[in-house]
C-alpha cells in the first residue's frame, strides 16, 4: 500500500454575520480542513487502487477532529457537512473517488452523525478552487443547511497531488426560509428524513 505524504495543511474558519438582512443572533460558523497529499497514482493508470482508502482513513479522521477543535471543540454543535477533492492534472476523477469512505465515515465517526456526506470532487491544476457541497449531518432533506462553502490552494494540486477537503457547519444558512424539513423535525430513522 502506498504511504500518505502530506505537502501542507490547511484550516479556515469563516463567521456569516448576515447574507443582507437582519444580523443572526448566533453567527454561523463555516470551517474547511485542507490537505495535500502526494498522488500515488499520477501519471499512470493502476487498476487496482481500493486499498488506499484504507491508508487515508488515519487522515479523514486527524481532519475531522481538528474541524470540530477549529470551530470550538464540542461536536454537538455542528450541524452540516460536506467533503470533496481536487486532483491534479497527472491523475483521474477516480483517485478523488478514493475521499469518500476515508472521509465521510470520518466525520459521521467524529459526530455520531447518520446521514450521507455530500461530495464533489475535479480534476485541475494549482489555485483550483471547488465547491464543497453541504447537508445536515442526521438528516440529508433539511433544506435549511443545504449550502455550499468554497475552498481551494493558491499553489495546489500540484500534477501529481490531491487536495483533499472536509467542510463542517454550525447551522443552516444565515437567513433560510425556504421551507423544506426542519432540522427540529428530523425523526432520525434513516439519514433523510
Amino acid at each position: 500500500m502506498p504511504e500518505v505524504r502530506v505537502r501542507k495543511k490547511l484550516i479556515t474558519v469563516e463567521e456569516i454575520l448576515h447574507e443582507g438582512g437582519p444580523a443572526a443572533a448566533t453567527p454561523l460558523r463555516r470551517a474547511a480542513a485542507l490537505v495535500v497529499i502526494h498522488n500515488p497514482f499520477s501519471g499512470r493508470y493502476v487498476e487496482q487502487i481500493e486499498s488506499f482508502m484504507d491508508d487515508l482513513k488515519p487522515l479523514g479522521l486527524e481532519m475531522a477532529k481538528s474541524l470540530v477543535a477549529a470551530l470550538g471543540g464540542d461536536p454537538k454543535i455542528i450541524e452540516g457537512y460536506g467533503k470533496g477533492a481536487i486532483v491534479g492534472s497527472a491523475g483521474e476523477i477516480e483517485h478523488g473517488a478514493l475521499w469518500h469512505v476515508p472521509g465521510g465515515y470520518a466525520m459521521r465517526e467524529v459526530l455520531g452523525a447518520k446521514a450521507i456526506v455530500a461530495s464533489t470532487k475535479k480534476v485541475g491544476g494549482p489555485g483550483t478552487r471547488l465547491d464543497v457541497p453541504i447537508t445536515h449531518v442526521n438528516a440529508s432533506y433539511v433544506r435549511s443547511h443545504f449550502d455550499a462553502m468554497e475552498v481551494g490552494i493558491t499553489d495546489a494540486p500540484r500534477a501529481d497531488e490531491i487536495l483533499l477537503a472536509l467542510v463542517m457547519t454550525t447551522g443552516p444558512r444565515v437567513h433560510a426560509r425556504v421551507g423544506g424539513l426542519k432540522a427540529s423535525e428530523i425523526k432520525g430513522e434513516d439519514g433523510l428524513r
